[in-house]
C-alpha cells in the first residue's frame, strides 16, 4: 500500500508517507496566504526522506487523505462571499431572531460568566440579503402553496443585485418533500447560466441536512454556501499541485463523522474539525489493536488543545446540534473539545484582574510565531517558556531545521512576565507552562466527569507537536499516558487509519413503542424503505467515486427517545432492517442498555413510549490498517540512547540542575527513563519530571507513569491488525 496522509494545522502541515513497509513522516510550516505552498513544501519533504523525487513518487500513490483547518479558518477571518437566502415568504427574520442560547454559542466559559457584555454574533447574511418566496409546505410534506415562479425570480434578481456571490435556499419542511427547493435551484441555473462567468453557487438546505430544525438547517446551509468559495480555491490548486506532479489517484477529504470521501462528496461543513477527529480515530483504531478500550485523546498544537474520547472501544458519541464558530448547525459529527492552548500560546498579564498571568487563547501562529522563531514576535508564548527552561534545544527544533533563539525568548519572557510578577525569568517560564497545563487538565478532567466516566479508568494518548512536550503537567489523574513516535504527526497518521466512510441521514418522528401497553408499533414497511432509500443513493455514491460495493459495510445507527423525555440517544442498531416483531425487540434492548448505560437504568422510561426521531445509514468501505510490531524486551539500563545534557530548570527542585538527553529513537523496549530527564524527538521533546518515568513497551511506544508504576494488563501476544468496531 502507497497511501499519503496530510493534516493542515494552524502552525505546522503533517504528513505520513506509507510506502509499502516502510513509512515516513514529514513537517512543514503551514502558509495561510497559500495552503498548497506548504502542502508541496511537506510533500518535497517527505520524498526526500524516500531519496526520491516527488515527480516519481506520486505517480506510485494509491490514495491521498487530507484534512484542513480552512474551512473554520476562513469562518474566523470572515473571507467568505456576499450571501443571498431565500426562504419561506414570513421567516425571513428566522436567523436572526435566532435561538435564546445564540447570545452565548461559540463562547467561553469565562466569557458567558459575564453577561452584561454578552451580543449575538454579527449575522453572516445582512437582512436586505433575505428574501423570502411565496410557496408552503407542511410537516407531512403535502403543498399548501405552489411555488411561484415569477416570484422566485423578482427575488433572485433582486438579491444579485445587492451583490449577491452565493445563494442559499432553505424553504420550510423541505426535507419532507424537497420539491420547491430543487425548481428554485432549477429557476437559479435557468437565470445565471453554470457556463456564464457570473456563475452563482447554490446550496439547498434539504441536501446538507435532511432532518428537522428549520434554524439548524438554515444556518448549515448558509454556512455550506459561505465556505464553498474559499474552500473550493484552496483545494483546486492542493488538487492541481497533485496533477501536475503525475498523481492519478482518489482525492478524501477527513470528515467530522470520523470517515472521509472524495472531495467531490464533501460538503463544507463536513471539513469542520477534520484534524482533531482523525486523531480521535487513531486513537480508536490504534488503542484497540494495543487493548486501551478507553482512551482520552490530547493533541497539543501550535494554536489549539483538541481532547476526544473513546469509551469501550467506540466513539460513537455525537454533538448532535454543534456550534460552528456561533452557529448551531444541524448536522452530526463525532464530540471533541478544542480550546485555545497551544505551542503558539500567548502568556500575558491581566492587569484588570489583579496582574493575574493568563495564557491563550491568543496565539502567535505559524508567522510571527514565538519570540523565539525570530521571526518578528514579541510577545512571550509557551514554546518560549519551554526554551528558557531548558526543555528544547534551540538547535534542534524542528528537526534542527529551524535554529531558534534562547536570548530573545529569555528577554521577552524577563520584560513581559518575570519583571511583573517580580520573579526569575526561569520561575515565570515555570508560571506559563502550569498556566497552560492547568487549564487543559482542567479540560480533560471537565469532558471525563462530566460524561460520567473517572479519569483512572483511562489511558491517555498524547500528541501533537507539544502533547509529548506538556504531558506530564496535564495528565492530572490519568495514570499513564501513551507517547507515540509519530506523536508530532498523529493526526495525520491518524487519518491513514480511518475509513471512506458516506453518512445518510433521514429525520422523522416514528412511534416505536406503544405508551402504557409498551405494544411494539413500528411500521416495519416504511422503516424498512426509508433505510432502503439510504442504501440505494450510497449505492449510487459508491459507484460514482468507483468503489467495489461488495467490499461496503453497511450500518445503521438510530436517535430514539423515550416519551416524556427529551433526551434523544444514537444507538447501533443490531439490524439493517426490521422484518419481525422478534427484530423490533432486539433493537429496543440495544436502546434500552445504551440508554442506561449514558444516562442512567432509573431514567428508562418504558411506559412512556418509544420513538425513532432519525435513521443514520453509514456506508464503510474498509481501508488497510498498519500493523504493530512486537519487539524483545531488553534491560531498563537507557544509557546506550544518551546523547548528552544541559541544564533544564525543575519547578519540583526548585533549580536548574544538569539533566540527561536521551533520543526516544534509540531507546529499546524496555528501556526506562527516570526523571528529569528529557528525551528528543525529530520534531517534538518528551519532557520527564523529576517522580515520573518514561518506560518502552514492547511496540516501541512510550509510556510515561508515576515511577514504579505498571499496568496491570497483561501484553497483548503477537502482532494484531486493527479492526473496525465502530
Amino acid at each position: 500500500m502507497k497511501a499519503i496522509d496530510i493534516d493542515v494545522g494552524g502552525t505546522f502541515t503533517d504528513l505520513v508517507l506509507t510506502w509499502d513497509e516502510k513509512r515516513v513522516v514529514a513537517k512543514s510550516p503551514t502558509t495561510p496566504y497559500d495552503l498548497s505552498v506548504g502542502f508541496l513544501n511537506v510533500l518535497n519533504a517527505g520524498a526526500g526522506q524516500l531519496e526520491m523525487a516527488l515527480d516519481d513518487v506520486l505517480p506510485q500513490i494509491e490514495i491521498v487523505r487530507y484534512s484542513t483547518t480552512v474551512a473554520m479558518n476562513r469562518l474566523i477571518e470572515r473571507k467568505g462571499p456576499r450571501l443571498g437566502l431565500l426562504t419561506t415568504e414570513g421567516h425571513e427574520d428566522a436567523i436572526l431572531i435566532g435561538r435564546g442560547a445564540q447570545w452565548t454559542d461559540g463562547t467561553r466559559v469565562s466569557e458567558r460568566r459575564n453577561l452584561a457584555v454578552q451580543h449575538k454574533p454579527k449575522p453572516l447574511i445582512d437582512r436586505d440579503m433575505i428574501a423570502g418566496v411565496r410557496e408552503r409546505i407542511d410537516s407531512t410534506g403535502k403543498v399548501l402553496r405552489p411555488l411561484d415562479e415569477d416570484d422566485v425570480r423578482a427575488k433572485l434578481r433582486q438579491l444579485v443585485d445587492n451583490g449577491a456571490r452565493a445563494i442559499a435556499v432553505s424553504l420550510l419542511w423541505s426535507f419532507q418533500n424537497p420539491a420547491h427547493e430543487r425548481l428554485v435551484r432549477k429557476i437559479i441555473r435557468e437565470e445565471y447560466k453554470g457556463y456564464h462567468v457570473g456563475y452563482l453557487p447554490v446550496v439547498l438546505s434539504h441536501e446538507v441536512v435532511g432532518k428537522v430544525g428549520e434554524y439548524e438547517r438554515t444556518m448549515t446551509a448558509v454556512l455550506d454556501a459561505y465556505l464553498q468559495t474559499s474552500i473550493k480555491f484552496e483545494l483546486e490548486t492542493t488538487w492541481d499541485q497533485l496533477r501536475n506532479h503525475g498523481y492519478r489517484g482518489t482525492f478524501l477529504l477527513t470528515h467530522n463523522t470520523g470517515g472521509s470521501a472524495e472531495i467531490f462528496k464533501t460538503t463544507a461543513s463536513r471539513t469542520f474539525n477534520g484534524g482533531p477527529v482523525s486523531g480521535l480515530m487513531g486513537c480508536f483504531h490504534i488503542g484497540k489493536a494495543l487493548g486501551y478500550p478507553n482512551v482520552i485523546a490530547a493533541d497539543v498544537g501550535g494554536t489549539s488543545f483538541d481532547t476526544g474520547m473513546v469509551v469501550d472501544a467506540s466513539v460513537r458519541s455525537y454533538e448532535f446540534r454543534p456550534i460552528i464558530d456561533r452557529w448551531m448547525v444541524g448536522i452530526s459529527m463525532l464530540q471533541t473539545t478544542t480550546m485555545g492552548a497551544g505551542g503558539g500560546s500567548i502568556a500575558s498579564i491581566n492587569e484588570l484582574l489583579g496582574g493575574r498571568l493568563e495564557v491563550g487563547p491568543r496565539s502567535a501562529g505559524s508567522y510571527p510565531g514565538p519570540v523565539c522563531y525570530d521571526l518578528g514576535g514579541t510577545e512571550p508564548t509557551v514554546t518560549d517558556a519551554d526554551v528558557v527552561l531548558g526543555y528544547i534545544a534551540p538547535d534542534g527544533y524542528f528537526g534542527g531545521k529551524m535554529p531558534l533563539s534562547k536570548e530573545k525568548a529569555v528577554e521577552a519572557v524577563r520584560t513581559k512576565i518575570a519583571e511583573p510578577l517580580g520573579v526569575s525569568v526561569e520561575e515565570a517560564a515555570a508560571l506559563i507552562r502550569r498556566v497552560v497545563e492547568e487549564n487543559m487538565a482542567s479540560a480533560i478532567k471537565r469532558e471525563v466527569h462530566l460524561r460520567g466516566y473517572h479519569p483512572e479508568d483511562f489511558a491517555l494518548f498524547a500528541f501533537g507537536g507539544g502533547g509529548p512536550t506538556h504531558v506530564a503537567g496535564f495528565r492530572a489523574e490519568v495514570p499513564q499516558a501513551v507517547i507515540f513516535p509519530q506523536a508530532p504527526v498523529f493526526s495525520a497518521l491518524g487519518s491513514s487509519v480511518m475509513d471512506i466512510m458516506h453518512v445518510y441521514e433521514e429525520s422523522g418522528r416514528m412511534p416505536f413503542m406503544q405508551p402504557v401497553t409498551q405494544q411494539i408499533v413500528l411500521d416495519r414497511d416504511a422503516f424498512n424503505a426509508k433505510v432502503n432509500a439510504l442504501r440505494d443513493k450510497a449505492l449510487k455514491d459508491l459507484e460514482a467515486e468507483g468503489l467495489d460495493q461488495r467490499e461496503t459495510v453497511f450500518t445503521v445507527e438510530l436517535d430514539m427517545l423515550y416519551g416524556g423525555l427529551v433526551q434523544v440517544k444514537r444507538v447501533a442498531s443490531p439490524l439493517i432492517t426490521i422484518d419481525s416483531e422478534q427484530d423490533a425487540q432486539v433493537v429496543y434492548d440495544a436502546f434500552e442498555k445504551e440508554f442506561a448505560e449514558s444516562f442512567s437504568p432509573f431514567v428508562v422510561n418504558k411506559p412512556g413510549g418509544v420513538f425513532i426521531d432519525g435513521i443514520v445509514l453509514k456506508a464503510t468501505v474498509i481501508t488497510e490498517k498498519m500493523d504493530l510490531p512486537v519487539y524483545p524486551l531488553v534491560g531498563e539500563d537507557p544509557s546506550a540512547a544518551v546523547t548528552g545534557s544541559r541544564s533544564a530548570y525543575w519547578p519540583q527542585l526548585g533549580k536548574s540542575v544538569d539533566t540527561t538527553v536521551y533520543s526516544f529513537d534509540g531507546l529499546l523496549p524496555g528501556n526506562v527513563v527516570d526523571g528529569p530527564g528529557i528525551v528528543e524527538m525529530e520534531f517534538s521533546t518528551v519532557v520527564v519530571p523529576p517522580g515520573d518515568q518514561l518506560r518502552i513497551d514492547e511496540h516501541g511506544l512510550g509510556l510515561l507513569e508515576d515511577a514504579g508504576f505498571h499496568r496491570a494488563d497483561p501484553p497483548i501476544e503477537g502482532t494484531r491488525e486493527m479492526e473496525l468496531t465502530q
